[in-house]
């Protein structure tokens, strides 16, 4: 017996060792971010120490001073809280009928929106780059705000899953109380969805706050850069003749650009689990 309990200490002991080595990995690039933001530059580049020898916040104070960063800030939280209410209100909206609707063609019509996650969204940049040029939404958040109000497939796909998981019966017990079938949805559908509400936000304003392909293509000036943008080409500096990469100032941008989606993961992460569990209880 009392081997028994020894065996079943040490396989926890491993588990709990394999657990924290694993952490250790997957957390080390975030570590090493973080202290390079404290690093002076000679230090960043001569030592390798996770402790920096003489920590700074001069990177945080460069930033400031040397670009606009409470404009790429404001751009990034445009983008990423018009995208995200967009495809919220969309997706759902399109949802809702092939979730509690009958018609014909429903299941056609579904079978096509699923199919159209295939194709990837690098193959449709330059036909879509090339319509907005042509009504004039270059150089603006339009391209991607946009599109975001006509539903994308995975968020569709997730809310159908959601709904049909819903007694049909309430939907026919607020009919009869007068209510219309869009009062259906905001008034029945939408207070039963919360979770599937706040996983699906919570993985778009993510997307859209680390999103840098759509932000490269449509957007030119410094006037409506992104945090991602700005990063790529903002904190830089001449020296001589030489085109040198600021890497302290990089990680201090990084440092604070990975804050607000880490706290957007240990609020909304009850409902992360929850709305992805939940979400395919039926098909």
């Amino acid at each position: 017996m009392n081997q028994t309990i020894v065996k079943k200490k040490i396989g926890r002991s491993f588990i709990l060792l394999l657990k924290i080595v694993v952490a250790v990995i997957m957390f080390s690039p975030i570590i090493w971010v973080f202290s390079g933001s404290f690093k002076g530059i000679n230090e960043f580049t001569t030592s390798s120490n996770i402790i920096p020898a003489k920590a700074t916040l001069e990177n945080f104070a460069y930033i400031f001073k040397n670009s606009n960063y409470l404009v790429y800030v404001r751009n990034t939280v445009l983008l990423m809280a018009g995208t995200t209410a967009g495809t919220l209100l969309s997706s759902a909206l399109v949802a809702y009928p092939l979730a509690r609707m009958n018609f014909t063609g429903k299941n056609v019509i579904f079978a096509i929106i699923v199919g159209t996650m295939m194709i990837p969204n690098i193959a449709l940049i330059i036909p879509q780059y090339i319509m907005f040029g042509k009504i004039g939404w270059l150089d603006s958040l339009l391209p991607m705000i946009v599109p975001a109000f006509f539903a994308y497939p995975y968020n569709v796909f997730l809310f159908r899953q959601f709904f049909r998981s819903i007694p049909k019966e309430l939907d026919e017990a607020a009919t009869i109380d007068g209510c219309s079938k869009i009062g259906v949805f905001f008034k029945v559908l939408v207070p039963l969805s919360k979770p599937t509400f706040v996983t699906i936000g919570v993985l778009s304003c993510v997307f859209w706050w680390n999103e840098l392909t759509q932000p490269v293509f449509y957007i030119n000036s410094d006037q409506w850069r992104t945090l991602t943008i700005a990063l790529m080409t903002t904190f830089m500096y001449t020296a001589g003749n030489a085109f040198v990469i600021n890497w302290p100032s990089i990680m201090a941008a990084s440092t604070l650009m990975i804050i607000p989606p880490m706290l957007l993961y240990l609020f909304g992460s009850k409902f992360l689990v929850e709305g992805i569990k939940t979400s395919g209880l039926k098909g």
